[in-house]
């Protein structure tokens, strides 16, 4: 039974919802902006580049071929526009986060803040800080 009570404390504890939160959302969120990159930002720049799809761009190192047993080769290629690809999805992403990180500060900063309440000083203290005073007085 030790075991059964050490994994419900784990499982409920707030640390791990939180990260099964983040984790769903962060799902979610990857697949809107895969969705901006692919279906809103790659047409526009595909337009502009003469219709490029860089998905499709790569450098055959080595071209396929039918070798003499009759045993077919498949073709070697480097597929740098899937790198292009990723790579502008990683930079969309990153900016959409900093971007929603930013706003969400600058909600926090619109908030009034609260002021802390200082307590009185007890009367002991009054006294001792006014006999402090009337000894440097004394002295002056």
């Amino acid at each position: 039974m030790g075991i059964v009570q050490d994994f419900k404390a784990f499982a409920l504890k707030g640390n791990v919802v939180d990260l099964a939160v983040g984790v769903v959302t962060g799902g979610a969120f990857g697949k809107i902006v895969s969705s901006l990159v692919s279906d809103v930002i790659m047409p526009p720049l595909a337009l502009i580049t003469g219709g490029i799809n860089f998905t499709d761009m790569k450098l055959v190192l080595r071209e396929a071929m039918v070798r003499a047993d009759g045993k077919a080769l498949e073709a070697i290629t480097l597929n740098y526009g899937n790198f292009i690809q990723h790579s502008v999805d990683f930079f969309l992403i990153a900016l959409s986060i900093f971007m929603v990180i930013q706003a969400m500060g600058r909600l926090r900063a619109a908030k009034p803040e609260e002021v802390p309440v200082v307590a009185d000083a007890t009367p002991t203290e009054v006294a001792l800080l006014s006999e402090i005073r009337d000894l440097l007085k004394q002295k002056a």
